[in-house]
């Protein structure tokens, strides 16, 4: 591996992109069937290894954002037909869909459709989660405990706006699945918690106030 944060890995129709800023070694990729990824191997993932459609399915399983891939046939990864967060037990949340996140950079594609947000306030690379929630013994299992306003429509952008000092809002079409897998709450705008405090999780309830969390 070098020590670029992006390792991009060529192959004859698909390339594969690895992002090291954004990993928390979740093992999706590595846990998959067949020879894209296997551990220990030089190179680590091997795009011609498995078909191009076997490539784009197990990189989509990256719950994080840190894989990413360039077909090259032009076909970009599809936007899912519905935003969702799901509120990890003891971890982060976990957001999929069209996502429009505020601040995020160019050069990190993969958080345009998959990425995970630190809701612990421990991480040392906010937003995004970098495992610092099991250092900090960070624990919250990921109950929702409201249905919220409901939606007419699933899809389209959503918007993650990072407010200074303060949680996350998120604006579009929303599902938030609990810990549990139980699909909880839905809604077109909220503000997720990600000081660690809140006693409304995963909602703000606005104890980053007193908890004195910095987003920087």
């Amino acid at each position: 591996m070098s020590n670029e944060p992006i390792t991009l890995f060529e192959g004859q129709e698909i390339d594969v992109s690895w992002d090291g800023r954004l990993c928390i070694h979740l093992g999706e990729c590595s846990k998959a069937e067949g020879d894209l990824f296997v551990g220990g191997r030089e190179p680590w993932c091997r795009p011609d290894a498995v078909s191009r459609a076997e490539v784009r399915e197990v990189v989509e399983r990256c719950p994080t954002g840190a894989l990413s891939y360039r077909d090259k046939t032009g076909e970009p990864e599809p936007a899912p037909g519905e935003n969702r967060v799901m509120v990890a037990n003891n971890g982060p949340l976990y957001l999929s869909g069209d996502l429009e996140i505020e601040g995020a950079p160019d050069d990190m594609p993969g958080v345009r459709r998959r990425v995970a947000l630190c809701r612990c306030g421990a991480s040392k690379n906010k937003p995004f989660c970098d495992n610092s929630h099991a250092e900090a013994r960070f624990e919250d299992g990921g109950a929702v405990g409201s249905r919220g306003p409901g939606l007419s429509e699933h899809g389209g952008p959503l918007k993650v706006r990072l407010m200074p000092d303060g949680p996350l809002k998120l604006e579009g079409n929303l599902t938030i699945q609990a810990g549990s897998g139980r699909l909880a709450w839905e809604g077109a705008q909220t503000a997720l918690c990600r000081c660690g405090a809140s006693k409304n999780k995963p909602f703000c309830d606005g104890s980053h106030r007193a908890a004195g969390f910095k987003s920087d």
